[in-house]
């Protein structure tokens, strides 16, 4: 028998949605995987915006910390800070960034890191998930805004405030566009995707 583990990352439950069985799969034969070229690249950038926001915005890429020119160079990382110095968050001051949280679904804790934390003006909260890849499909970015959805519940339990005060988005660089999931998923609908998986395990 293979039962998932008592804590699992936000991807994890983004995979369980999509495929349980394949989750259950890697889990009953687990291979390490070195990171891709994509992951490495997410990482680089996700380094460079926390910099940035930590230097008030002051940083340039070769600025940053461990910059190095030609992996710079091969993750075209200079078209995204571009892109990002355009775009509405550059101006925005973030309440916090790279905020690790947890919560529990079902009968699982889930983990991960949000990268954004943004106050509106009226007081609520604005999650924002950097990605450095292309926009997904319509049915692909339902799967993955599961990911959403678990920080919304995270922060919203953590602050104590109504999930209605709490918002979330995808901000993707490549494309320059701000993506608002409009279903974003409750607790309940959360809790049915982990216990899906725990059915799929079982078998």
């Amino acid at each position: 028998d293979v039962h998932l583990p008592g804590h699992i990352s936000a991807s994890t439950l983004v995979d369980l949605g999509e495929d349980p069985q394949s989750v259950v799969g890697r889990l009953r034969r687990p291979v390490p995987r070195e990171p891709g070229m994509s992951a490495r690249k997410g990482t680089a950038f996700h380094s460079w915006v926390e910099e940035y926001f930590g230097a008030a915005g002051m940083l340039d890429l070769g600025e940053a910390p461990g910059s190095d020119e030609h992996i710079d160079a091969a993750y075209d990382l200079d078209a995204m800070v571009a892109t990002f110095k355009a775009s509405e968050w550059a101006d925005r001051s973030p309440a916090f960034v790279e905020v690790p949280v947890e919560t529990r679904v079902g009968e699982v804790v889930v983990r991960g890191r949000i990268d954004a934390v943004f106050r509106d003006a009226d007081g609520r909260w604005d999650l924002v998930d950097w990605k450095t890849g292309r926009r997904p499909s319509a049915a692909q970015l339902r799967a993955k805004s599961v990911q959403l959805a678990v920080y919304r519940l995270a922060w919203a339990r953590l602050k104590g405030v109504p999930l209605d005060d709490v918002r979330a988005a995808f901000f993707y660089v490549a494309d320059n566009q701000v993506v608002r999931p409009h279903d974003l998923g409750s607790a309940e609908e959360l809790e049915k995707i982990v216990g899906t998986a725990l059915g799929v395990s079982a078998l």
